[in-house]
């Protein structure tokens, strides 16, 4: 096998890591779960548990991602190969697929209603009529299948070109337009009459909110919102050059990803309160309420087309993580060559994407354990296997992996200093395990 490609820059690592973090999860639930949960004090408890959660886990990953070298599989393999440690690894490149494979089908909803909007198809439709719009969509295999291969093939294409040529290049380029475009839609929102309001709710922490709900889904969120555990950031670890600091990378993207979420919270909730709606809508915000708002602000048109290429934008740097975890995997154990990986790999992820595409309409009545198979595919993979494999991560790293391998890893060989070793492995061994622990309790319904 020839020398493994890497990252060429800090800001490659950076964008590429942000990419695969900030997706629909940040856009579109993030704001809606805090809506539900009475905003800015829901907001300082998701950064409490980024920080037992979400940054020891996405080190961790990193740690095992650079010293292992490999797909995520392996990298346990050569780390432990006396240990089932490697059942992480099998979890994460399984979720990777899956997830991709239902993903695409909702990346592809955000590729149909950018079209809507150029074509300016919300103006002069009520909620209702924009919902039965909605509807009728998701229920049309022909529409719904092109666009989930119109998002793949995209995805295809950037990651067949390689980590520097390809995910490098190109995130290099979208996630910075993503942030762009954020702002402006941020500086639209707030400048609505009654707007304020909208600021004061993200803002102003009301305590009396808080409860045992509003703290698991901050755990829920701070997990699954940096893309822990589907293989993706032990596969971008094993590209990161020796002399990155993983640290410093590890908190400026879990930085970054909450910075985005809430840049996205201060440009829809404005406008939900401007217009006076629920911040409580849940999902349906995105694709039926705010629709049927833009077409009501001065400048609705562009606000409308820069949020739904947002959208669009945010999906894709994410599917291109997914793929390329898999693609990894192919080029590692079967020798393929990365054209060849990514092309198979492409195939066999719309193969099953189609059954979840259909989902919605022609065989919306067939079921697995009470859910088509769309959030069947969606329950498995964050409920079970994600969780699952970040807890065996955490536990490896923690009780398993040489400690010296560790702050070899954080020093890059004793080269910089790592204030934080500590702590982090504090933190690895005794507090990240239980609150993973309780996100798998509560995901699968006993606790909460």
């Amino acid at each position: 096998m020839g020398k493994r490609e890497s990252f060429k820059s800090s800001f490659g690592v950076f964008a590429a890591a942000v990419g695969s973090a900030v997706g629909l999860g940040n856009i579109w639930r993030f704001p809606y779960i805090t809506g539900m949960n009475g905003g800015a004090a829901f907001i300082l408890v998701y950064l409490i548990c980024v920080a037992i959660i979400g940054l020891p886990v996405l080190l961790s990953e990193f740690v095992i991602g650079r010293k292992g070298k490999t797909n995520p599989i392996d990298s346990f393999k050569s780390l432990a190969p006396q240990g089932k440690w490697y059942i992480s690894g099998i979890l994460g490149i399984m979720s990777a697929f899956l997830i991709l494979a239902f993903y695409s089908v909702i990346a592809g909803w955000t590729l149909e209603y950018l079209t809507k909007a150029i074509g300016n198809q919300f103006v002069g439709k009520d909620v209702a009529e924009i919902g039965a719009m909605f509807e009728n969509f998701i229920a049309d295999p022909k529409r719904t299948i092109f666009w989930q291969f119109i998002i793949l093939g995209l995805t295809c294409y950037i990651v067949a070109n390689g980590i520097e040529k390809g995910i490098e290049k190109y995130s290099s380029f979208l996630v910075p337009a993503l942030i762009v475009i954020i702002i402006i839609l941020d500086i639209r929102a707030i400048t609505l009459p009654g707007g304020k309001m909208g600021l004061d709710f993200l803002f102003k922490p009301d305590f009396s909110k808080v409860n045992g709900k509003v703290i698991l889904d901050a755990l829920g969120h701070s997990f699954f919102s940096l893309s822990l555990g589907a293989g993706t950031m032990i596969t971008y670890g094993s590209y990161i050059k020796g002399n990155e600091k993983l640290g410093t990378s590890a908190l400026s993207i879990a930085l970054a990803d909450t910075l985005i979420a809430i840049l996205a919270g201060i440009a829809i909730f404005p406008v939900v309160f401007a217009f006076g709606i629920e911040p409580n809508s849940g999902p349906g915000l995105v694709f039926v309420t705010l629709p049927n708002v833009f077409p009501q602000i001065s400048g609705g048109y562009i606000f409308a087309v820069l949020f739904f290429l947002l959208l669009t934008l945010a999906a894709i740097t994410s599917t291109i993580s997914m793929l390329e975890a898999v693609v990894s995997f192919g080029i590692d154990k079967f020798k393929l060559s990365r054209k060849k990986a990514a092309i198979i790999s492409t195939i066999l992820i719309f193969i099953v994407g189609v059954f979840a595409s259909l989902s919605n309409g022609p065989l919306k009545d067939i079921s697995f354990f009470g859910n088509n198979f769309l959030d069947f595919l969606d329950k498995l993979t964050a409920n079970y296997f994600m969780t699952i494999g970040s807890l065996i991560t955490i536990i490896f790293v923690g009780w398993k992996l040489n400690k010296k391998i560790i702050e070899e890893q954080l020093t890059n060989g004793g080269m910089i200093e790592s204030n934080y070793m500590r702590t982090y492995y504090f933190v690895a061994r005794y507090i990240s395990p239980i609150a993973i622990i309780i996100v798998f309790l509560a995901s699968i319904g006993i606790l909460g």
